[in-house]
């Protein structure tokens, strides 16, 4: 049977790395996960309970296309909280997680064959679903000393329709501040390209709080998600905010795509907004574990990499130690039983040079593996 040019996406080589790493588990061997970028914590305990009252409660049949009302007006209110920010819960889309979001943001926003930057390195599958749906991927090679993060002058000359970017980011752990947001987000609208802000990692800052592109203008399609802050990857619920004129466009979209999302997951999201006194000691566990991390790769030769202001990633440049990233993961897989990603899934012209850790599982974890790796390096 045929399939589509629009089928011929690349892997997620992350899900390549964790088929391997479970086949040494498999094997008897203790494995150290640095590859996975989700957090090691269930969600809240009050998102289940409140989730078992409902289904005591009866069946849970279709939500409306934009999501509990009661979840939406929640949403907003952390916006106030948050940042100041008066958001009308009108313009609250719920989504099937934050990859939702990015189908119906490129949905309603571009058309075929339109030019949309992302900056590399960046998250893989923004690259894959604007191929999926016909759409041109335009990577930005950012810089260390950008942190990272695309600049206002990588925007002229692309002919691009839309730009995405995200902060804290992945894989890196960067953020931009007001002013540099700011000034990318009036580059974009020189350009006429919509601007769209991936914001999935808001919640796990370290030293100052991230910045929402809301606190800037209303002419932009903003993703988030309850999978990293609130813990909630498999439940698959996420959220987008977009202008007042879009929010029809985006709801007779997802009336079409997805009927509406999970409602037994609503449910639960609802409740995990106020379980703030677990959310923020799973961040004090993050906070640690970056403190060790910083310190920890070091020692152990990962000495080129850049500081994280949030997520829980740190990204390093290896080029020193390989031009083979992936094999070079392979290689400490087997030898040291600490599974990391390497940089190809993030920029596929530079990332055979670097490597991704995560630091989202527990602390004893972190610091086993970092003994590890030291000892690893110490040999090679």
């Amino acid at each position: 049977m045929r399939s589509s040019r629009r089928s011929e996406v690349d892997p997620f080589i992350v899900m390549d790395v964790m088929e391997a790493a479970r086949r040494l588990e498999d094997a008897g061997r203790h494995v150290i996960h640095m590859e996975v970028g989700q957090p090691g914590t269930g969600a809240p305990r009050a998102a289940a309970e409140a989730l078992g009252r409902a289904m005591q409660a009866g069946p849970m049949g279709y939500t409306v296309a934009l999501g509990l009302p009661e979840l939406r007006a929640r949403i907003a209110r952390m916006y106030g909280a948050w940042y100041d920010v008066d958001l009308d819960p009108s313009r609250v889309v719920i989504t099937p997680g934050s990859s939702g979001g990015f189908l119906l943001s490129f949905t309603a926003l571009f058309d075929t064959g339109d030019r949309v930057g992302i900056g590399a390195p960046g998250y893989p599958s923004y690259r894959q679903i604007l191929r999926a749906m016909d759409l041109q991927p335009v990577d930005i090679a950012t810089t260390f000393e950008n942190r990272y993060q695309p600049v206002p002058g990588d925007l002229a000359g692309r002919d691009l329709a839309g730009l995405l970017v995200a902060s804290p980011a992945n894989p890196t752990g960067t953020m931009l501040d007001e002013p540099a947001l700011r000034a990318l987000i009036e580059a974009a609208a020189a350009e006429g390209a919509s601007f769209v802000s991936d914001e999935i990692y808001h919640g796990i800052e370290y030293e100052a709080k991230a910045v929402t592109a809301l606190q800037i203008t209303n002419e932009a399609y903003v993703i988030n998600s309850f999978s990293k802050y609130f813990s909630m990857t498999g439940w698959r619920v996420g959220w987008m905010v977009v202008p007042e004129d879009h929010v029809r466009i985006v709801e007779r979209i997802a009336q079409n795509m997805f009927i509406c999302a999970p409602h037994a997951s609503q449910i639960a999201a609802l409740a995990a907004m106020d379980a703030e006194e677990e959310l923020q000691s799973n961040l004090d566990v993050y906070r640690a574990n970056r403190a060790l991390m910083l310190t920890g790769l070091p020692e152990a030769g990962f000495t080129k990499i850049a500081p994280p202001d949030g997520a829980f990633y740190v990204y390093a440049d290896v080029s020193d130690l390989t031009q083979d990233s992936r094999a070079f993961a392979a290689e400490i897989l087997e030898q040291a039983g600490v599974s990391v990603t390497p940089g190809l899934d993030f920029d596929q012209a530079r990332g055979g040079r670097t490597l991704r850790f995560s630091y989202a599982r527990s602390t004893a974890d972190i610091e086993e593996g970092l003994a590890r790796l030291k000892e690893f390096m110490n040999r090679r």
